[in-house]
């Protein structure tokens, strides 16, 4: 029999935002249980911290030089193999429910059919941030709405699928895709929000004091979205029967304030490091503990369902290793930001970096030279950066190396991003963001 498989992931939940992982602010009964009946990725990283490049990578499998979805709000090829074209061409339904942010042609227009990278069952927006006045497609180029609170209606609507296909005798794989806790943080529903009105929060110790006014402000709300999320993850888990792989994850993670900085595409942990869990028939390791980059999470789904992974998707099939069967030589994730864009403009501080995250070490350079080395063992909130210590010369050197190399593995010559831009057409505006369409 052929697994189910249902991949369930929100916008911009950092790893550290969990009960699991010992956040004291924030309840996680779900994911914390999730974690204790599956499969928790201890080192899952998102490659390139931002929305659509992450959710090209996701899809296909690709590194985002490959699949050139290096901006938001740019195309990602309807030609380009995806997930759900190696899942339909082995039996299986395919589906999808909430933000895809892949398809660059305005964020609300409409999706037609063959633009929708294999995916039949459809409910979605390009994007959408007002998670109380949220709006989908489906069939048709009718624009729906969902009632209240879009979280808890497109799981609703995941049930409602979940519940038909058990009626047939074919395989399903659905990709439900939630934009919480990403900002707007404080639109949550009333209930959760009330749970942080005038809660005392610890704040991690990364967090200077003068971003402290910024984080109080907003990481209720921030919570808030978490722990909706939370119940809404109860909901699915309490339908998933035994012939099913589900997984709750991120596409990357938000600094709320650490480092005095806001958001995504940073190298550090607050931004690169995301949940994931996974809950799978028969046996599985408790704790993966391999570095567990974005673009290996296509294949090694497909690997755990036996499909043969597609040529063109370049991220590694960990299958046999979470199944126990099998151990790999440790490796490095590469992470990157290939462009400096929105929120992380230039004019804000932004610029363009490449760099590896091991169990141990973050090494980053930008377009100036070596950036930044944390050794996260000994300064897990990354305070004391060693790029000119004298002590990590060598692994700084080592780690430089390898860098290089596989920087030239996936062909990546370092370009500015407004390079990338001019060379594949990509319109931006003078912070140097894509120019896009509500």
């Amino acid at each position: 029999m052929k697994y189910n498989v249902v991949f369930v992931f929100s916008d911009q939940h950092r790893l550290q935002a969990t009960g699991y992982a010992g956040d004291p602010n924030v309840n996680t009964p779900n994911m914390d249980r999730l974690r204790e009946i599956g499969t928790d990725f201890l080192y899952a990283i998102s490659n390139c911290p931002v929305c659509s490049p992450n959710r090209a990578s996701l899809i296909t499998g690709q590194y985002p030089l490959t699949h050139r979805v290096v901006f938001n709000d740019v195309t990602l090829s309807p030609d380009a193999t995806s997930i759900a074209h190696a899942f339909k061409n082995s039996g299986y339904d395919t589906a999808y429910i909430g933000k895809w942010h892949l398809n660059g042609k305005g964020r609300s227009s409409y999706i037609p059919p063959e633009e929708r990278l294999g995916f039949d069952f459809w409910r979605v927006l390009e994007c959408t941030h007002n998670y109380n006045n949220s709006f989908f497609y489906g069939d048709d180029d009718v624009r729906r709405k969902w009632e209240g609170y879009d979280v808890f209606a497109q799981t609703n609507c995941a049930i409602e699928y979940i519940k038909e296909q058990r009626k047939k005798d074919k395989p399903f794989f659905l990709m439900l895709s939630w934009g919480p806790p990403h900002d707007p943080y404080n639109i949550a529903p009333s209930e959760y929000r009330k749970r942080f009105k005038d809660k005392e929060l610890d704040l991690r110790p990364n967090v200077p004091v003068y971003t402290k006014p910024y984080v109080l402000r907003n990481l209720p709300g921030y919570y808030a979205h978490v722990e909706a999320i939370d119940d809404a993850l109860g909901k699915l888990m309490d339908v998933i029967d035994d012939n099913t792989i589900f997984v709750y994850t991120s596409d990357h993670g938000d600094m709320l304030g650490s480092q005095g900085l806001g958001k995504k595409q940073k190298p550090y942990d607050e931004s690169i490091r995301i949940p994931f869990l996974m809950k799978l028939p028969g046996e599985s390791i408790k704790s993966f503990d391999e570095m567990f980059n974005t673009p290996d999470i296509a294949p090694t789904l497909l690997g755990l369902c036996g499909i043969e992974v597609p040529k063109t998707m370049e991220g590694r099939d960990l299958s046999e290793v979470i199944r126990g069967r099998k151990k790999v030589e440790e490796t490095a994730a590469f992470i990157m930001n290939i462009a400096p864009f929105g929120e992380y403009a230039r004019c804000f501080g932004g610029r363009e970096w490449r760099g590896l995250r091991t169990k141990r070490h973050t090494y980053v350079i930008s377009k100036a030279g070596p950036w930044l080395l944390f050794d996260n063992k000994k300064d897990p909130y990354q305070l004391n950066n060693l790029i000119e210590s004298e002590d990590y010369r060598q692994i700084r050197e080592e780690l430089h190396e390898e860098l290089l190399k596989v920087m030239e593995e996936r062909n990546d010559d370092f370009l500015f991003g407004d390079e990338y831009a001019e060379m594949w057409g990509y319109n931006l505006d003078d912070n140097g963001t894509v120019i896009y369409n509500w």
